[in-house]
């Protein structure tokens, strides 16, 4: 199929019915059909959790082994995969090296277009080479359309080294997916702006890239309960929420808690553990890094396999 049939086909690009009249509607009338097709999202993501899960397990099993989480895209894609990377590190504690977002273009593309990135394979293949990738890394081409020879080439090249390659797009049968290990669609149909893949396309692409990072951390053991116990407290907000996440997870009150987040050097998991089992800091200190930081293995192992 030659490019300008492929695109004209793809459902992301057709004209909704239900927007014909968007030039004549009235402003509450535009947000509300805006409001109202966002069942689309949730539609098409649910479609693809199957394939979401798969995907956080592979990335989860190669970040063991010292690999890494690299998103690519042009566009809005690409600027989604910049934001996810990059809060990261605050939210989980990780190195900003561990997941990292790539646009087509550079990081000049995140605030002004840059013309024919998006059709540059050999872009692509410098960018990861830039990077080193190896056959531990992870590769999620992330193209709305499914479409973007910058995202084919990525998922070819990740391949050839042996890194796993995941496309993720929002139709089905995209040309991206052929090219993957894993492919991940969720097929959010036309847009009430049509061709305007930043909308619900964007939505969902959104979305998943939060359910990639942030299952495949819960996965690696940054959060106990549903707490985010490897945040990194880089400001005011951050350590008064640091205080209260530890007493959440103890049940202490707030200034027992902030003695105890003091006396474990500022980590909450740390805390957790020393509350729990009455362990000294330099004890729960070495049970967390003997168990890769997982809080409730931590405890078993101080507390004679009981949490």
């Amino acid at each position: 199929m030659d490019t300008k049939t492929l695109l004209s086909s793809l459902a992301t690009e057709q004209v909704n019915a239900r927007s014909e009249r968007l030039d004549q509607m009235s402003a509450l009338e535009i947000v509300t059909l805006m409001n109202d097709v966002t069942a689309d999202v949730t539609a098409g993501v649910s479609r693809a959790l199957p394939a979401l899960a798969e995907a956080v397990d592979a990335i989860v099993a190669r970040m063991k082994k010292g690999g890494r989480l690299i998103y690519m895209g042009a566009g809005t894609s690409g600027r989604l995969g910049v934001l996810d990377a990059s809060e990261c590190p605050p939210t989980f504690g990780v190195s900003p090296e561990l997941v990292q977002g790539i646009i087509a273009g550079g990081d000049t593309a995140l605030r002004n277009a840059v013309e024919g990135a998006e059709d540059s394979g050999e872009l692509a293949v410098a960018d990861l080479k830039a990077r080193s990738l190896t056959e531990n890394d992870v590769v999620v081409a992330i193209s709305a359309s499914g479409y973007a020879p910058y995202c084919v080439a990525a998922l070819d090249y990740a391949r050839e080294i042996g890194a796993l390659a995941v496309a993720m797009s929002c139709n089905t049968g995209a040309n991206t997916s052929s090219h993957a290990d894993i492919a991940i669609e969720a097929p959010t149909g036309s847009e009430v702006l049509s061709g305007s893949t930043r909308l619900k396309a964007g939505t969902a692409t959104k979305i998943m890239l939060n359910m990639l990072s942030t299952a495949s951390m819960v996965k690696l053991g940054k959060c106990y309960r549903n707490l985010m116990v490897d945040v990194r407290a880089t400001n005011v907000k951050l350590r008064d929420r640091s205080i209260r996440i530890t007493m959440n997870a103890t049940g202490l009150d707030r200034e027992a808690a902030a003695a105890l987040y003091a006396e474990a050097n500022g980590s909450i998991k740390t805390a957790i553990v020393m509350n729990v089992t009455g362990a000294k800091r330099e004890q729960a200190e070495a049970a967390l890094d003997a168990c890769g930081g997982y809080v409730r293995e931590a405890v078993k192992a101080l507390s004679g396999g009981k949490e």
